[in-house]
């Protein structure tokens, strides 16, 4: 939880881009914060949102290192050459989106690289915001390793027969049966994307086929409260609920 450290407690990370083999073993690019504090740790990767592997992404690695976690944020856009997060993120756009198998690719090589290196305890969770909320529950679907997944406020969960094309070739909620890690979801109710109608039936879905979920939804609160660098954060909203992802990450990881 927030600021429920000793005082007395040592703490420190190492945090640096470094390269891994992604997809089709592809060199991607990625963001590691490895705790020093001694002993075996759990592991977090941190899919990146659609404006890209920016510097929230960085930052919000390093919070997570300091809970005691080590994390990568692998680049899923590495594919889309090089240049400031927004021009990366716009060249993927203008090429028709990252496809679902490279991200998944790229999220199963950042669960390979944690899980081999001497300070891990062999626990895995998965979070995402935004689009990577929507990568996350695909990747509790079909990956093995992970543990524990997180979607904040993923839209394109429940995808329309219109809006599948050959990057996304599939609704994630149709591979819920699949789902085998417990899964939390923050969701502010005044979201357009995925709007709380979306979230219902998500919420319907996972019910019915008796999945390991909890939600939380924030009544003022729309899309993506956790970006303090947008009008869209919400101080109240986003520290409770990034508690809840604490709480629950150390209930099933450490």
């Amino acid at each position: 939880m927030w600021n429920s450290f000793n005082t007395a407690d040592y703490n420190g990370m190492l945090a640096e881009t470094i390269e891994i083999k992604g997809y089709h073993d592809d060199p991607i690019h990625a963001y590691y914060a490895k705790t020093l504090v001694p002993g075996k740790h759990p592991d977090i990767v941190l899919i990146p949102h659609m404006p890209g592997w920016d510097e929230w992404c960085r930052e919000t690695s390093r919070r997570f290192c300091e809970h005691g976690y080590n994390v990568v944020c692998p680049d899923i856009y590495s594919r889309y050459g090089t240049g400031t997060p927004v021009e990366v993120s716009s060249r993927m756009r203008e090429e028709g989106l990252v496809s679902d198998e490279s991200v998944m690719g790229d999220v199963k090589a950042s669960l390979d690289f944690l899980k081999e290196q001497d300070n891990s305890n062999d626990k895995a969770g998965v979070i995402g915001m935004c689009s990577g909320g929507r990568h996350t529950f695909l990747a509790a679907c079909t990956l093995d390793g992970i543990d524990a997944a997180v979607d904040c406020w993923g839209g394109g969960v429940i995808m329309k027969e219109e809006d599948l094309n050959e990057a996304r070739p599939q609704s994630p909620i149709d591979l819920a049966e699949n789902l085998n890690c417990p899964l939390l979801g923050i969701f502010g109710n005044d979201d357009r994307m995925p709007t709380p109608e979306e979230v219902d039936k998500t919420e319907e879905v996972l019910k019915s086929l008796n999945k390991d979920y909890e939600f939380h939804r924030y009544d003022g609160a729309g899309h993506g409260i956790w970006y303090y660098d947008k009008p869209m954060y919400r101080q109240e909203q986003a520290m409770d609920s990034f508690n809840k992802v604490i709480e629950f990450f150390d209930r099933h990881l450490k």
